[in-house]
């Protein structure tokens, strides 16, 4: 099979399987990416399928940030993934749970930009990507990861099926604070009467810098008015139908899910 049909058949079976309510399983024998180049070759493909229906590219994310998620995926870094137009709500939201396979929620800083962030002479630093934010609010990610095992996952494919993101809830925007501000933010999520959790930010800025870059590595750019989701200050968490979400960040605001 050539490689450019191998890499669009394994882009148009994540998102068929996506598209079924199939569970998740990792691309196998000639459509198990080779490498990571190789696996977003793939989610460039699922993207060309997913657009038409969920609408342009309208913002980016970050997956597996941490290391424990990393070693468990086998990979050495991050991964990211893209963010459709119609798949962003604004607080408060109401959702129908069975849109979802098996939705999990992840409570992020979201970055708005004012400015296009190409690729240059040097890569994006903190310092850049601060200058470039229109303004910033707390977000939960969609996670439906489709009643994937963890443990058997492998990073290559979660990157081929666009890192199991089903869209974004957003805050209100609000005028960013300082540097420092945002480095030390720290959220609470309640649930429907669970004890709450708490969490700290773990370098949003240097996350946004981060996908900025394998975004133009990628030959594309994160445009002025595209929304950056930039990782989670607490767990995943299940939500189950019925269930109502807040996540506040201290100086920043809540975002709010209800689901049905």
């Amino acid at each position: 099979m050539a490689t450019q049909d191998r890499v669009e058949q394994a882009g148009r079976q994540m998102w068929s399987e996506r598209r079924q309510r199939r569970d998740y399983v990792n691309l196998q024998g000639p459509l198990r990416p080779a490498d990571v180049d190789d696996a977003y070759a793939m989610q460039d493909a699922f993207h060309g399928e997913a657009v038409p229906v969920h609408g342009p590219i309208a913002g980016w994310k970050i997956a597996t940030t941490t290391k424990v998620m990393q070693q468990l995926m086998g990979i050495d870094s991050p991964c990211g993934g893209a963010v459709f137009q119609q798949t962003i709500h604004h607080s408060p939201a109401r959702l129908r749970h069975a849109d979802f396979v098996s939705l999990k929620i992840e409570c992020e800083l979201a970055f708005r930009l004012a400015a296009d962030l190409p690729a240059g002479g040097t890569p994006h630093t903190e310092e850049s990507v601060f200058a470039a934010i229109d303004a910033v609010m707390p977000a939960f990610e969609l996670v439906d990861d489709r009643n994937a095992v963890y443990k058997d996952t492998q990073a290559l494919s979660l990157i081929a099926d666009n890192c199991w993101n089903g869209g974004i809830v957003i805050g209100t925007p609000r005028k960013p604070p300082s540097r420092a501000e945002i480095d030390a933010a720290s959220g609470t999520l309640a649930i429907s009467g669970r004890p709450p959790l708490q969490g700290k930010a773990d370098g949003p800025l240097r996350a946004l810098a981060w996908v900025a870059n394998l975004v133009n590595k990628r030959g594309k750019t994160i445009r002025s008015g595209m929304v950056v989701i930039t990782g989670s200050l607490i767990a995943t968490t299940p939500i189950a139908p019925g269930e109502s979400a807040t996540f506040s960040v201290a100086g920043i605001g809540e975002v709010r899910l209800d689901t049905y």
